[in-house]
């Protein structure tokens, strides 16, 4: 059977969903049973679906909720991200304003 554009839109929002639940039931204590390798697989498929819808639509929605993470939060994930693909903050630098008008 195939899948078309909706079904598989359909498919992922299900998807997400369960997801959540499952992490809102992980927090706080139950964390340290996640396996590193299952959440580094995620993040990384995340990431390529995220930048390739970006890059194919032009444009970027924002990737979070503001409202629903703290600085903290996103300053760590955006750290570890930066150096488990070895970018240092000069990189990052040029990169930031990449699209955005001179």
């Amino acid at each position: 059977m195939s899948a078309g554009p909706a079904s598989l839109n359909q498919e992922f929002h299900g998807l997400a969903q369960a997801l959540l639940e499952v992490i809102e039931r992980a927090r706080p204590g139950g964390l340290g049973h996640i396996a590193g390798g299952d959440l580094e697989r995620l993040l990384t498929g995340l990431v390529k679906v995220y930048a390739a819808k970006a890059e194919s639509e032009g444009t970027a929605s924002p990737p979070i909720s503001a409202d629903k993470v703290t600085p903290t939060e996103v300053v760590l994930i955006v750290s570890e991200m930066l150096r488990a693909v070895d970018i240092s903050l000069f990189d990052l630098a040029m990169w930031y304003r990449r699209g955005q008008g001179a």
